[in-house]
Protein backbone atom coordinates (compact mmCIF):
# COMPACT_ATOMS: atom_id res chain seq x y z
CA UNK A 1 0.00 0.00 0.00
CA UNK A 2 1.51 3.63 -1.07
CA UNK A 3 2.23 5.75 1.98
CA UNK A 4 -0.71 7.87 0.17
CA UNK A 5 -2.72 4.92 0.75
CA UNK A 6 -2.26 4.51 3.98
CA UNK A 7 -2.92 8.26 5.10
CA UNK A 8 -6.34 7.97 3.70
CA UNK A 9 -7.09 4.99 5.58
CA UNK A 10 -6.68 6.78 9.05
CA UNK A 11 -8.79 8.29 11.03
CA UNK A 12 -8.56 10.72 14.25
CA UNK A 13 -11.19 11.14 17.13
CA UNK A 14 -11.60 12.31 20.77
CA UNK A 15 -9.42 9.89 23.21
CA UNK A 16 -11.80 8.06 25.79
CA UNK A 17 -11.01 6.12 28.89
CA UNK A 18 -11.88 2.92 26.86
CA UNK A 19 -8.61 3.73 24.50
CA UNK A 20 -6.62 3.54 27.41
CA UNK A 21 -5.46 0.25 27.41
CA UNK A 22 -4.32 0.09 23.34
CA UNK A 23 -2.66 3.16 24.26
CA UNK A 24 -0.68 1.59 26.91
CA UNK A 25 0.41 -1.58 24.33
CA UNK A 26 1.33 1.57 22.28
CA UNK A 27 3.81 2.76 24.43
CA UNK A 28 5.18 -0.42 25.29
CA UNK A 29 5.98 -0.88 21.27
CA UNK A 30 7.79 2.18 21.92
CA UNK A 31 9.59 1.63 25.21
CA UNK A 32 8.30 3.53 26.93
CA UNK A 33 7.44 2.54 30.72
CA UNK A 34 3.55 3.57 31.78
CA UNK A 35 1.54 1.49 32.94
CA UNK A 36 -2.32 1.64 32.46
CA UNK A 37 -2.87 3.63 35.74
CA UNK A 38 -0.32 5.98 34.78
CA UNK A 39 -2.16 6.59 31.24
CA UNK A 40 -5.25 6.69 32.84
CA UNK A 41 -3.82 9.28 35.57
CA UNK A 42 -2.78 11.91 32.22
CA UNK A 43 -6.16 10.77 30.31
CA UNK A 44 -8.58 11.72 33.17
CA UNK A 45 -6.46 14.51 33.65
CA UNK A 46 -6.19 15.97 30.41
CA UNK A 47 -7.72 15.71 26.42
CA UNK A 48 -6.36 14.57 23.20
CA UNK A 49 -6.97 12.25 20.19
CA UNK A 50 -5.95 8.96 18.87
CA UNK A 51 -5.01 7.93 15.29
CA UNK A 52 -6.77 4.51 14.33
CA UNK A 53 -6.37 2.74 11.49
CA UNK A 54 -7.78 -0.96 10.00
CA UNK A 55 -6.19 -2.70 12.96
CA UNK A 56 -7.02 -0.13 15.73
CA UNK A 57 -5.26 2.35 17.51
CA UNK A 58 -1.87 3.64 15.81
CA UNK A 59 -1.14 7.09 17.06
CA UNK A 60 -2.21 9.16 20.78
CA UNK A 61 -1.49 12.73 21.72
CA UNK A 62 -2.73 14.34 24.35
CA UNK A 63 -2.68 17.93 26.05
CA UNK A 64 -3.64 19.66 29.52
CA UNK A 65 -4.57 23.42 30.08
CA UNK A 66 -3.58 25.42 32.79
CA UNK A 67 -5.73 27.97 33.34
CA UNK A 68 -6.40 30.31 30.40
CA UNK A 69 -3.18 30.92 29.06
CA UNK A 70 -1.06 28.29 29.60
CA UNK A 71 -1.25 24.03 28.51
CA UNK A 72 1.66 21.30 27.61
CA UNK A 73 1.27 18.29 25.13
CA UNK A 74 2.68 14.94 25.80
CA UNK A 75 1.92 11.10 25.20
CA UNK A 76 2.68 11.87 21.33
CA UNK A 77 3.28 8.40 19.86
CA UNK A 78 3.00 6.57 17.02
CA UNK A 79 3.49 2.80 16.11
CA UNK A 80 6.56 1.85 14.62
CA UNK A 81 5.03 0.52 11.54
CA UNK A 82 3.50 3.85 10.92
CA UNK A 83 6.14 6.54 12.13
CA UNK A 84 7.10 9.19 9.17
CA UNK A 85 3.92 9.19 7.34
CA UNK A 86 2.64 12.92 8.97
CA UNK A 87 0.52 11.13 11.77
CA UNK A 88 2.46 12.34 14.59
CA UNK A 89 2.47 16.02 13.11
CA UNK A 90 -1.61 15.61 12.43
CA UNK A 91 -2.20 14.39 16.02
CA UNK A 92 0.09 17.32 17.36
CA UNK A 93 -1.71 19.92 15.51
CA UNK A 94 -5.28 18.70 17.01
CA UNK A 95 -4.38 18.78 20.59
CA UNK A 96 -2.79 22.65 19.59
CA UNK A 97 -6.36 23.75 18.19
CA UNK A 98 -7.50 22.24 21.63
CA UNK A 99 -5.24 24.29 23.17
CA UNK A 100 -5.99 27.65 21.21
CA UNK A 101 -3.22 30.12 21.77
CA UNK A 102 -2.46 29.24 25.35
CA UNK A 103 1.67 29.05 25.74
CA UNK A 104 2.54 25.08 24.62
CA UNK A 105 4.90 23.74 26.73
CA UNK A 106 6.06 19.83 25.10
CA UNK A 107 9.19 17.99 26.15
CA UNK A 108 10.87 16.74 22.54
CA UNK A 109 12.62 13.71 21.94
CA UNK A 110 15.15 13.61 19.30
CA UNK A 111 13.03 12.31 16.23
CA UNK A 112 10.44 14.91 17.38
CA UNK A 113 12.07 18.15 17.43
CA UNK A 114 12.13 18.86 14.19
CA UNK A 115 8.40 18.43 13.81
CA UNK A 116 7.87 21.01 16.79
CA UNK A 117 9.98 23.49 15.75
CA UNK A 118 8.48 23.25 11.98
CA UNK A 119 4.85 23.39 14.25
CA UNK A 120 6.23 27.02 16.13
CA UNK A 121 7.80 25.73 19.06
CA UNK A 122 11.39 26.67 20.19
CA UNK A 123 13.74 25.21 22.53
CA UNK A 124 14.08 26.93 26.37
CA UNK A 125 15.55 24.12 28.32
CA UNK A 126 16.54 20.67 28.88
CA UNK A 127 15.29 17.67 30.81
CA UNK A 128 17.48 15.35 32.19
CA UNK A 129 16.61 11.60 33.20
CA UNK A 130 18.41 9.86 35.96
CA UNK A 131 17.07 6.65 37.37
CA UNK A 132 18.81 3.54 39.52
CA UNK A 133 17.97 1.07 42.09
CA UNK A 134 21.58 1.46 44.11
CA UNK A 135 22.04 4.42 45.46
CA UNK A 136 23.54 5.93 48.55
CA UNK A 137 21.83 9.03 49.63
CA UNK A 138 24.04 11.27 52.33
CA UNK A 139 22.08 12.95 55.34
CA UNK A 140 21.90 16.58 54.17
CA UNK A 141 22.01 19.69 56.57
CA UNK A 142 19.15 22.34 56.49
CA UNK A 143 19.27 25.76 57.06
CA UNK A 144 18.61 26.77 61.08
CA UNK A 145 14.43 26.90 61.26
CA UNK A 146 13.86 24.49 58.58
CA UNK A 147 12.83 20.76 58.85
CA UNK A 148 11.47 17.99 57.03
CA UNK A 149 7.43 17.29 57.24
CA UNK A 150 5.08 14.75 55.94
CA UNK A 151 2.21 17.37 54.11
CA UNK A 152 -1.00 17.80 55.57
CA UNK A 153 -4.49 18.72 54.37
CA UNK A 154 -3.86 22.10 55.20
CA UNK A 155 -0.44 22.19 52.91
CA UNK A 156 -2.65 21.75 49.49
CA UNK A 157 -3.33 25.39 48.84
CA UNK A 158 0.56 26.44 49.62
CA UNK A 159 1.84 23.59 47.23
CA UNK A 160 -0.08 24.69 44.80
CA UNK A 161 1.07 28.40 44.82
CA UNK A 162 4.61 26.76 44.81
CA UNK A 163 4.31 24.87 41.63
CA UNK A 164 2.26 27.41 39.84
CA UNK A 165 5.06 30.10 41.05
CA UNK A 166 8.03 27.53 40.31
CA UNK A 167 6.70 26.93 36.74
CA UNK A 168 4.80 29.64 35.41
CA UNK A 169 1.58 27.53 35.14
CA UNK A 170 -1.62 27.44 36.57
CA UNK A 171 -1.70 24.10 38.89
CA UNK A 172 -5.04 24.75 40.46
CA UNK A 173 -6.82 21.76 38.72
CA UNK A 174 -3.84 19.48 38.59
CA UNK A 175 -1.62 19.28 41.32
CA UNK A 176 -4.95 17.69 43.46
CA UNK A 177 -4.92 15.07 41.52
CA UNK A 178 -1.60 14.23 42.06
CA UNK A 179 -1.18 15.19 45.25
CA UNK A 180 -3.98 12.14 45.64
CA UNK A 181 -1.97 9.77 43.33
CA UNK A 182 1.67 10.44 45.83
CA UNK A 183 3.32 10.75 49.31
CA UNK A 184 4.43 14.29 49.71
CA UNK A 185 7.13 16.06 52.09
CA UNK A 186 6.99 19.68 53.02
CA UNK A 187 10.05 21.83 53.82
CA UNK A 188 9.00 23.66 56.77
CA UNK A 189 9.84 27.21 58.24
CA UNK A 190 8.05 28.50 60.68
CA UNK A 191 4.64 25.83 60.05
CA UNK A 192 4.57 27.28 56.65
CA UNK A 193 5.59 24.83 53.75
CA UNK A 194 8.41 26.55 51.69
CA UNK A 195 8.88 23.54 49.25
CA UNK A 196 8.17 20.08 48.81
CA UNK A 197 8.95 17.08 46.92
CA UNK A 198 6.18 13.75 45.75
CA UNK A 199 6.97 10.36 45.37
CA UNK A 200 4.53 8.09 43.57
CA UNK A 201 4.35 4.63 40.90
CA UNK A 202 5.46 4.73 38.19
CA UNK A 203 6.27 2.68 35.16
CA UNK A 204 8.45 -0.31 36.42
CA UNK A 205 9.41 1.75 39.98
CA UNK A 206 8.87 4.80 41.30
CA UNK A 207 9.49 8.14 40.39
CA UNK A 208 10.36 11.31 42.73
CA UNK A 209 9.19 14.82 41.75
CA UNK A 210 7.51 17.83 41.24
CA UNK A 211 10.79 18.87 44.13
CA UNK A 212 10.41 22.45 44.23
CA UNK A 213 12.53 24.55 46.79
CA UNK A 214 13.67 27.86 47.23
CA UNK A 215 15.69 29.82 44.92
CA UNK A 216 19.40 29.34 45.66
CA UNK A 217 23.20 28.85 44.91
CA UNK A 218 23.05 26.47 47.78
CA UNK A 219 21.38 23.23 46.90
CA UNK A 220 21.17 21.95 49.82
CA UNK A 221 16.86 22.27 50.39
CA UNK A 222 16.90 20.76 47.17
CA UNK A 223 19.56 17.63 47.77
CA UNK A 224 17.91 17.32 51.22
CA UNK A 225 14.16 16.72 49.67
CA UNK A 226 15.75 14.01 47.16
CA UNK A 227 17.57 12.47 49.70
CA UNK A 228 14.73 12.35 52.08
CA UNK A 229 12.99 9.74 49.64
CA UNK A 230 15.98 7.86 48.23
CA UNK A 231 16.71 6.56 52.12
CA UNK A 232 13.27 5.79 52.80
CA UNK A 233 13.38 3.32 49.36
CA UNK A 234 16.75 2.02 48.83
CA UNK A 235 17.22 -1.01 46.35
CA UNK A 236 13.64 0.41 44.88
CA UNK A 237 14.05 1.12 41.06
CA UNK A 238 13.73 5.11 41.25
CA UNK A 239 13.44 7.53 38.49
CA UNK A 240 13.92 11.38 38.39
CA UNK A 241 13.83 14.27 36.03
CA UNK A 242 15.55 17.58 36.32
CA UNK A 243 15.94 20.62 34.30
CA UNK A 244 19.33 20.18 32.76
CA UNK A 245 20.36 23.93 34.43
CA UNK A 246 19.40 22.88 38.37
CA UNK A 247 23.44 21.86 38.60
CA UNK A 248 21.65 18.57 40.10
CA UNK A 249 23.11 16.01 37.34
CA UNK A 250 26.63 15.26 38.72
CA UNK A 251 25.40 14.60 42.30
CA UNK A 252 22.97 12.27 41.04
CA UNK A 253 25.43 10.29 39.01
CA UNK A 254 27.62 10.04 42.31
CA UNK A 255 24.77 8.77 44.12
CA UNK A 256 23.90 5.78 41.77
CA UNK A 257 21.13 7.55 39.74
CA UNK A 258 22.84 7.98 36.31
CA UNK A 259 21.70 9.67 33.41
CA UNK A 260 20.07 7.69 31.15
CA UNK A 261 18.22 10.00 28.85
CA UNK A 262 17.45 13.99 27.91
CA UNK A 263 14.74 15.96 25.87
CA UNK A 264 14.49 19.43 24.78
CA UNK A 265 12.11 21.42 26.87
CA UNK A 266 10.01 23.64 24.05
CA UNK A 267 7.56 26.10 23.71
CA UNK A 268 5.03 27.95 21.62
CA UNK A 269 3.36 31.47 21.94
CA UNK A 270 5.75 33.07 23.83
CA UNK A 271 7.47 32.74 27.36
CA UNK A 272 5.82 31.97 31.07
CA UNK A 273 6.11 34.24 33.90
CA UNK A 274 8.50 32.40 36.67
CA UNK A 275 8.99 33.33 40.17
CA UNK A 276 12.46 33.99 40.88
CA UNK A 277 11.98 33.18 44.52
CA UNK A 278 11.38 30.00 43.69
CA UNK A 279 13.11 26.98 41.76
CA UNK A 280 11.66 23.60 40.10
CA UNK A 281 14.85 21.48 40.75
CA UNK A 282 12.63 18.23 39.15
CA UNK A 283 9.40 17.91 37.13
CA UNK A 284 7.00 15.17 38.15
CA UNK A 285 6.03 14.01 34.79
CA UNK A 286 7.08 14.82 31.65
CA UNK A 287 3.95 14.82 29.15
CA UNK A 288 2.40 17.29 31.53
CA UNK A 289 5.24 19.48 32.11
CA UNK A 290 4.75 18.87 36.02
Amino acid sequence: MSQLAENQAISIRPFTPDDVVAAQVLSRAVKWRHRVEDWRFVARVGDGFVAEDATGIIGTALCWKYGRGAGSVGMVIVSPERQRQGIGRKLIEKVLDELGGRTALLHATPSGEQICRSLGFSAVGTVRQHQGATFHPPLISLPPGERLRPLGGNDVTHIINLASRASGLDRNAVMPALLRESSGIALDREGEPIGFALFRRFGDGYVIGPVIAPASTDLSRAKALISHWLSLNAGMFVRIDIPGDTGLSGWLDDLGLPLVDAVVKMSRNGPLLLDPNVTEFAIGNQALCL
